[in-house]
């Protein structure tokens, strides 16, 4: 069916176009405690379609599409005619797609991935993990695929890649004798990093025992904060989203090549790079969603923007000819260590109800379901209150250990600790 599409397309008069399809399969589990409850595999299939119109002289028009996988020919061309009509709705600026390069015509599609060995070492993990009887796992579900990705666009690009999906979702439960909470997590990854998610539930279990012996956050003001999880990836999102051609074509980032973001830091400089390729990462593409190729790429530099990054439609409204979609993403840790960057008075929020930062404004705020207070001598568990900040000034004083931890995607400082961050107590 996906050349009868490709050939419908080709015959369609579009300004341009492209398709991607998509093959997963995969095994699930799903376990009660340590029961398992269901497993299932499971083989999906998607189309996407998306076409272009040339409106006027200086406009071109964009629609998308999900074709049915049981679709027919004369529904997939209804669906083109149909998409093509509305692309004439939706005004843009004129662009054009990305075309092939030497790296489309040198690539070879030559991963494998064994679903059933990474399910074996994903339920190995899981019930390796240093339970009690007063914090253990209620429950999880495990997800393996093994995905296969096609992509052809009508400037000549046509490859196709194989790469590793996995996630586990765990409900870890703590109690004491009146009480019971449980914390949620969701693991995403390549494969399976047994070691690794084993390290990251034991944490969740202690964080978990804390919670119940939490005293409220008091009023602490301005003070350092520390962040030592995954919460931190919001922090450096902020960074990436800046250096997007999408934020810098709108004029929701200021930022300029070759010129500092932050005048007279006191803390680390930041440095940034795009990788091709991460161990275990779930986005570890030869190309990007539009078929741009990915390589290594150093984003900021010390707090310097040097490359720009993104989608193909405001990358070349910005002449980036050499644009693409970062897949990987990596921060490169500061001059102290972890142990060094601890010492003294800070609060580590390791549990938020929520926590965002807003790349345009810069604004920081998330509500604390568990953090600990580092008062020079003692740490005690706390909970409630919520912090806030802009990362407009913070960068002025940000600090980065020199360790640094891989969660998917992102490799990242194991701590990075803010100063002058406004805490608000629950007392």
């Amino acid at each position: 069916m996906t050349e009868q599409v490709i050939q419908i397309l080709k015959d369609a008069g579009l300004y341009a176009w492209e398709l991607t399809e998509e093959r997963e399969t995969g095994w699930e589990f799903y376990f009660i405690r340590h029961e398992l409850d269901q497993n299932r595999a499971k083989a999906l299939q998607s189309l996407k379609i998306s076409v272009y119109q040339r409106i006027g002289e200086d406009a071109v028009g964009t629609a998308a599409a999900l074709l049915p996988p049981t679709a027919t020919a004369a529904e997939a061309k209804r669906l083109v005619d149909s998409l093509a009509y509305q692309a004439t709705l939706a005004p843009n600026r004129a662009f054009t797609l990305n075309a092939p390069k030497r790296e489309h015509a040198t690539h070879r599609d030559t991963v494998t991935v064994d679903v059933p060995a990474v399910s074996r070492d994903f339920l190995r993990g899981m019930k390796s993990l240093p339970e009690t009887e007063t914090e253990f796992i209620n429950s999880y579900e495990i997800f393996v695929s093994a995905v296969t990705r096609r992509y052809v666009n009508s400037e000549g690009i046509d490859f196709t890649e194989t790469y590793p999906k996995s996630m586990a979702e765990v409900i870890v439960n703590a109690r004491n004798e009146g009480h019971e909470i449980e914390l949620y997590r969701m693991y995403k990854s390549g494969t399976c990093d047994a070691g690794g998610l084993r390290e990251r539930l034991a944490k969740t279990m202690a964080y978990g025992r804390d919670r119940l012996r939490a005293v409220p956050t008091p009023m602490l003001g301005q003070t350092d904060v520390a962040f030592s999880g995954e919460d931190a990836i919001a922090v450096y999102r902020f960074f990436a989203a800046r250096l997007s051609p999408e934020m810098i074509a709108r004029r929701m980032s200021d930022w300029e090549l070759g010129k500092p973001i932050v005048e007279a830091a006191e803390g680390d400089a930041v440095t940034l790079t795009a990788l091709r390729e991460l161990p275990n990462s779930s986005r570890n593409h030869a190309f990007d969603q539009e078929g741009a190729p990915i390589r290594d790429v150093v984003m900021l530099r010390g707090n310097v923007p040097e490359r720009f990054l993104g989608g193909r439609m405001f990358s070349a409204y910005l002449g980036l000819e050499d644009s693409f979609q970062p897949g990987n993403l990596a921060v490169s840790g500061g001059q102290q260590s972890e142990a060094a960057l601890r010492q003294g008075r800070y609060l580590e929020p390791v549990e938020f109800s929520d926590f965002q930062v807003d790349p345009m404004t810069g604004d920081i705020f998330g509500e604390i379901r568990l953090a600990y207070w580092h008062d020079g001598e003692t740490v005690t568990p706390v909970t409630g209150g919520s912090l806030s900040g802009n990362m407009h000034e913070l960068l002025r004083a940000i600090y980065l250990s020199s360790e640094t931890v891989q969660y998917d995607n992102w490799r990242i400082p194991s701590v990075t600790k803010l100063r002058g961050v406004t805490v608000t107590g629950a007392e």
